[in-house]
């Protein structure tokens, strides 16, 4: 087929077989709409005009039927149990072969077939009139001959002859209507049957002539297109074939980083081309990450499967930060003890290390309702178990109520050696002293720890259970900056094993770094590009072990480690019996109460001259004046004037009018004509009145 011819696409695919593939097609027309979308089989298939397709496989799935009538169309399954006869051609053939060749591909499994004549024929001294009927038998071929058919001929009586036909033969040749049955797969396996019409056998669903064409579905690859494209070939789109022209076009695959992973080991190293850029930067903080962008490269060294863990810092006034950290790690760790704000905390704990101890950090006062004990600053705790204890109650006992409680032993250091012997016997007796917990008790403990020793991270890992609270106490000296050096304190939250890819920059092929593949998404697609270095030489490389994550990173984590962790428990609802003993509690206080107000009842009226009584009673009239002697009256003295010294009156002094004054001058006067009293000398009064007067001048 020429290259520059368009065909439509049914027309072309039909003429090909498996044996002819691959075949490169571009489109060249059809009807678009901003690209020829088609959805089949609910996905959608996109075309637009120029676009190459690599057809790189078909396969038969249908046959479409067409009334020539009508231009009715409609498809069977290629599994169809129908069967169909030829319908004979209107038009004479002019020679038997060409009647011939439009038979089936085995002619031997489709014989005989009839034919008629309209025109006198002569042969080797035998000759046929027009319009007789003959009966292809076989075919027949000799050495040296021409090839001949072998036709049985009837006579008028009843008399019958074979005689031998050349296939070049000319004359006027029709085919006779005959018993042949057809189906659907042996139809579209022969060319020539397909170019023929038939119609149905002894069925009422169509009596018209039928045009039966094949219905493929491709299998094709397009540039950027991750997956094989599956399409059927009646899309009415028109295309060409280019598989000449564009023999040397890559057609490009995008590859997600899991699929990269199930790329063998010999696609590795490669220089790999970005597509589409990462599209979570926000789980990582990382040199490396903003580097990835789009149609920028990357080499691939290997892929391979790393044991990591997740690391986190101490809450402290600044920032938490979080890290993913390679077991090849070189920094040595110490272990530091773990601080629990809540009982369930130590129970949780205790269940991944038996036999636990914690200190307590902070007092705690016992609480006799709810079953909590007290507990001091420095008493030291070993968990038991968890078991289930009943809350103290003053009521029935199916009001009693049952929790969840951690079940430890108090343990006490051991007293000096002078003490007397009884006193170290009740002190053996006291530290095997049980006490229980509740597991929705609030606490403060610290875990004790004895061991000193330095660990590094992959024995952390075989010999503790996590998490852990760890320091590291020794840098790795492969990074030119630890991150977890200098740290107060880092937690290990739980290990896994991360897929992952060893890439570098192409400008720095030394310089790797771990990609896990389960947390970054994107796209890229391998290339044909040389590595950055000399093909005898590959560099050394040096791996990036820590790796800073984001907080959005640790919660995801926990979240698939555990995705349903139950809640801690609930403090019991309070019962009957701690309502009454409440009220007991509250009415024995009353009762108290009143007992010492009635021994402060003499002070009672202190206590309201006080100033935390909110009413004050108001203050008690003047006593009236029962002497008949007026009290002294100090003389004044000749200060200066008030408005020059800016002095205030004093308003909490009651001033007397002028009017009561004089009145209580004459009842003096009165009074003092009824009683002797001495009288003052007259010496001692001038000189008081010489006093006051030298007074007034300081």
């Amino acid at each position: 087929m020429a290259g520059t011819t368009a065909l439509p696409l049914e027309q072309f695919i039909a003429s090909l077989d498996n044996t002819c593939l691959p075949r490169i097609l571009q489109v060249c027309s059809g009807v678009y709409f901003q690209g020829s979308i088609y959805e089949i089989s609910g996905s959608e298939v996109c075309f637009s005009t120029g676009d190459l397709i690599k057809v790189i496989g078909i396969e038969l799935v249908s046959v479409c039927c067409e009334n020539i009538s009508n231009d009715e169309k409609f498809e069977l399954p290629i599994n169809h149990t129908g069967l169909f006869k030829v319908v004979p051609e209107t038009m004479p053939y002019n020679t038997i072969e060409e009647m011939i060749s439009l038979r089936p591909v085995g002619l031997e499994s489709c014989l005989p077939f009839t034919f008629t004549n309209h025109s006198k024929m002569t042969f080797d001294n035998f000759t046929l009139g027009a319009g007789r009927t003959l009966t292809v038998i076989s075919t027949e071929q000799h050495e040296g001959q021409e090839d001949q058919v072998r036709c049985h001929v009837k006579g008028q009586q009843g008399a019958s002859a074979e005689v031998c036909i050349p296939l070049s033969f000319q004359g006027e040749f029709s085919e006779c209507e005959n018993e042949e049955r057809f189906t659907l797969q042996e139809i579209m396996s022969s060319p020539c049957l397909r170019s023929r019409r038939f119609h149905f056998v002894n069925t009422t669903k169509c009596e018209q002539p039928l045009v039966l064409s094949p219905v493929y579905q491709v299998h094709a690859i397009m540039n950027l297109r991750k997956n094989i494209l599956k399409f059927p070939s009646s899309l009415e789109v028109d295309v060409v074939d280019v598989t000449e022209v564009c023999k040397d076009v890559n057609f490009v695959t995008p590859l997600s980083l899991t699929e990269v992973l199930s790329q063998p080991d010999e696609s590795f190293p490669s220089v790999v081309e970005i597509l589409e850029r990462p599209q979570t930067r926000s789980l990582f903080k990382c040199s490396w990450l903003p580097e990835l962008n789009r149609n920028s490269h990357l080499v691939f060294h290997k892929k391979k499967n790393t044991p990591m863990v997740l690391l986190s810092s101490s809450k402290s006034r600044k920032a938490q930060q979080y890290f993913l950290v390679s077991e090849q790690y070189g920094g040595r760790f110490r272990r530091r003890p773990r601080e629990f704000n809540s009982v369930y905390e130590v129970y949780v704990a205790s269940i991944q290390a038996p036999g636990l101890k914690v200190s307590v950090t902070r007092n705690c006062e016992d609480v006799e309702e709810e079953g909590l004990p007290s507990l001091s600053v420095g008493e030291q705790l070993q968990v038991v178990r968890c078991d289930r204890m009943e809350l103290p109650c003053t009521g029935s006992a199916a009001q009693k109520q049952s929790v969840e409680a951690l079940l430890c032993q108090r343990l006490q250091e051991p007293d000096d050696e002078d003490d007397d012997d009884e006193e170290e016997e009740v002190k053996q007796e006291n530290e095997k002293e049980e006490i229980f917990l509740p597991l929705y008790m609030p606490g403060h403990f610290v875990e004790v720890l004895s061991d000193n020793k330095k660990y590094k991270l992959r024995d952390l890992g075989k010999e503790f259970s996590l998490p852990l609270d760890v320091k590291v106490v020794s840098r790795d000296t492969e990074i030119k900056t630890d991150p977890l050096f200098g740290l107060a304190s880092l937690r290990i939250e739980g290990a896994m094993l991360e897929p992952t890819i060893q890439a570098s920059l192409p400008d720095s092929p030394d310089h790797c770094f771990e990609i896990p593949t389960q947390w970054i998404s994107m796209s890229v697609s391998f290339t044909k590009d040389p590595l950055p270095w000399p093909s005898d030489q590959p560099p050394k490389c040096h791996v990036d072990r820590v790796t800073e994550v984001t907080d959005t990173f640790f919660y995801e984590f926990h979240k698939q480690g555990n995705p349903e962790e139950a809640p801690p428990p609930r403090p019991p609802k309070g019962n009957l019996s701690s309502t009454k003993s409440c009220k007991k509690s509250k009415k024995s206080k009353a009762d108290k109460s009143k007992e010492r107000a009635d021994k402060s009842v003499p002070t009672k009226k202190i206590a309201d001259l006080t100033l935390n009584s909110k009413k004050r009673p108001p203050a008690p009239p003047p006593p009236p004046i029962l002497d008949d002697q007026p009290p002294p009256i100090v003389p004044r003295k000749h200060s200066v004037d008030v408005t020059k010294g800016k002095a205030l009156p004093n308003t909490y002094v009651q001033r007397e009018d002028p009017k009561k004054k004089a009145a209580l001058c004459d009842v003096a006067a009165d009074v003092d004509s009824d009683h002797d009293y001495e009288t003052v000398d007259e010496s001692l009064m001038a000189m008081m009145k010489t006093a006051q007067e030298n007074v007034q001048f300081f």
